[in-house]
């Protein structure tokens, strides 16, 4: 069953987005050569607390940490270790905190200084895959033309979209109907109402669509190795289209 907000609910809702926000940015800021996960991890954990918010991904099914961390061909989910990075990766952050019984969820792929071109390109496609899914996100539309839209940016470009994980609805809890694929049929599912808020969330490889799970049964890697980016923004649908809650 798919929740509709109310709009005191979708402000409680905003108050989460936004502090994962900035908690994110934050943490974009971190970004440098040379810097181990844990320590942007540990950086999470500070702001967290500065904010009287907790951690949405912390004990969730057994996830060890507060944030993933999910460098080069890691594509969700990677778990922050002593790992440093370097020159030319790139590395997705994904924030998720609750406050006051709501949550928020965000998530971007940060450049780790100078990075290849096509790495560039990816991370740009994915974010503007993220854009064409939010436009779609509009009252009377039907859910899959929301993932119909990341599925079209994406594949003009070349790159694949990723099909073992999906965005959400969110509101009381982290994961909510519906389902949102970043592929598939337009004007297919559910009809998008005001009051739905929704994560959306495109996960874009640059060659395989395929993954595997590493052996800590999180951490999801590209299955050929190619590196792959992720960006997600909490939207809710107004009477005067989509709504980014994840803006700061």
């Amino acid at each position: 069953m798919i929740i509709i907000r109310s709009r005191s609910e979708i402000e409680k809702i905003r108050k989460s987005c936004q502090i994962a926000a900035l908690v994110l940015k934050e943490l974009g800021r971190s970004i440098r050569p040379g810097i181990k996960l844990i320590q942007i991890e540990n950086l999470a954990v500070e702001l967290m607390r500065s904010y009287g918010c907790v951690s949405a991904f912390k004990g969730y099914n057994g996830f060890p940490a507060h944030i993933c961390v999910s460098v080069n061909d890691v594509v969700v989910h990677g778990i922050p270790n002593g790992q440093s990075l370097k020159e030319g990766d790139i590395v997705s952050i994904d924030v998720g905190v609750s406050k006051d019984g709501y949550f928020g969820d965000v998530a971007e792929t940060f450049a780790v200084g100078r990075i290849s071109s096509e790495d560039d390109r990816l991370i740009r496609v994915t974010k503007e895959s993220l854009a064409s899914g939010i436009d779609c996100a509009r009252e009377k539309n039907h859910l899959s033309d929301v993932s119909h839209a990341v599925e079209t940016k994406v594949n003009a470009a070349g790159f694949s979209v990723v099909r073992d994980f999906v965005g959400h609805g969110i509101g009381q809890d982290l994961h909510e109907d519906p389902q949102i694929p970043n592929f598939g049929e337009p004007h297919k599912g559910p009809v998008l109402k005001c009051g739905m808020v929704l994560a959306i969330e495109p996960m874009v490889n640059k060659g395989t669509w395929r993954i595997k799970i590493d052996k800590d049964k999180w951490t999801a890697r590209t299955r050929d190795g190619q590196n792959s980016a992720h960006f997600e923004s909490t939207i809710a649908i107004t009477e005067n289209g989509p709504e980014v809650l994840t803006v700061v």
